[in-house]
């Protein structure tokens, strides 16, 4: 299949890597020329310097950080290149991590051009937290979720190439259903970080040592993803990384606490979840790894 692939970061890059490794024709882009040129070595593929070459592509494929930067992209860089160029019946697949509302939104501009846009953000299954959580490109799927959100026809089409990428499918139901999961589901799992933080501060504090703690937990009743991946493999190796910044997850928590309060529901955990990642991204910066921001909510530090 002809791929256009925008944003080669920590996740991207193994996406788009993972893509040509199936066989694919990937075109790849990223804003960063240097980063774009060890791509096309590193994979032997070609690259695009700017967007037309991009909108050419029958499937684009976005993975940015946010919801504006993916709008700015489409519609409005490079004076308006993507949009100018962009041809009718075009597929484009956010799998980024943005608004769900924005992803409506702009579905609908897009499809005023005969675009068709799905959501397909991804979440890291237990598998790919080795050394880090950080995954390669390889000859078979990620080990990864991805959520599929969209028109149903435009969803069968988008199928098969996620499938190359990511080894766990669901669809989520209409465009934008897919990141109001995603949010929800990093919502969640930002909630039991911060139980679990505060839990580890206070028995430390105590004298309880943190290895017995987590060991306990995880063979107890208060276990999770983050009890017996992140915090077991982080107390193990102080050097291990998630993968995944402060900054990124302190902006789902939040996109996760604006949904809720759109669809009319009081969440007040979701307001103090936020409310302590956005402490957590103040105090050590939002590229820092979300497996660093236990001490930013100890005041004692």
């Amino acid at each position: 299949m002809r791929v256009g692939f925008i944003g080669l970061g920590a996740i991207g890059w193994p996406m788009a890597g993972t893509l040509v490794k199936a066989g694919h024709d990937v075109l790849a882009f990223d804003i960063d020329r240097e980063r774009r040129d060890r791509f096309a070595s590193e994979f032997a593929c070609p690259v695009a310097s700017d967007l037309v070459a991009i909108a050419e592509r029958d499937v684009i494929i976005i993975m940015l950080p946010t919801g504006d930067i993916v709008r700015e992209v489409l519609l409005h860089q490079g004076d308006a290149a993507f949009r100018k160029t962009v041809r009718p019946g075009t597929l484009v697949i956010d799998m980024g991590s943005s608004d769900p509302r924005g992803t409506q939104a702009l579905g609908a501009e897009l499809s005023k051009l005969g675009v068709e846009l799905v959501d397909a953000p991804v979440s890291k299954r237990v598998a790919v937290f080795t050394a880090s959580g950080t995954p390669v490109a390889r000859a078979t799927a990620i080990p990864m979720v991805i959520m599929i959100g969209g028109d149903a026809r435009a969803v069968v089409r988008a199928k098969p190439l996620l499938a190359d990428i990511g080894d766990t499918l669901f669809e989520t139901g209409s465009l934008g259903s897919a990141h109001a999961l995603k949010a929800l589901n990093n919502y969640a799992s930002a909630a039991s970080h911060v139980a679990l933080a505060e839990a580890l501060l206070a028995g430390q504090r105590f004298g309880l040592d943190p290895k017995v703690m987590i060991d306990v937990i995880n063979v107890s009743t208060g276990r999770s993803f983050v009890s017996e991946v992140l915090y077991k493999k982080q107390i193990d190796n102080p050097d291990f990384r998630a993968g995944f910044s402060i900054g990124l997850f302190a902006k789902d928590v939040l996109q996760a606490a604006q949904l809720a309060a759109a669809v009319g529901l009081d969440a007040p955990m979701a307001r103090l979840t936020g409310e302590r990642w956005a402490l957590a991204r103040d105090k050590l910066g939002a590229a820092a790894d979300l497996t660093a921001a236990t001490p930013a909510w100890d005041e004692n530090l």
